[in-house]
């Protein structure tokens, strides 16, 4: 892991979020059991920015860039998956 970023003290709004991943090739996000994964070069941005924000309006955690993939929310076998 190069970079750790604390989300009580650093905040991304949708514009943030969509910054970091509009460039990667695949965002997969996670909310219980429900697991998503999504192109941001072609998938509907809003449906996608829904899915990654949480209801503060910030980037849910956990975040995770693993290459050029991001890995946003948590299930465990999702996580069981990855590592």
């Amino acid at each position: 892991m190069k970079t750790v970023v604390d989300a009580r003290k650093e905040r991304f709004d949708a514009d943030a979020a969509w910054e970091m991943i509009k460039s990667v090739d695949t965002v997969t996000t996670a909310k219980g059991k429900k697991v998503q994964t999504w192109h941001p070069a072609t998938d509907d941005k809003d449906k996608m920015l829904k899915q990654v924000m949480g209801p503060s309006g910030n980037l849910r955690a956990p975040t995770l860039r693993m290459g050029n993939r991001f890995i946003i929310g948590f299930n465990d076998d999702l996580y069981e998956n990855i590592f």
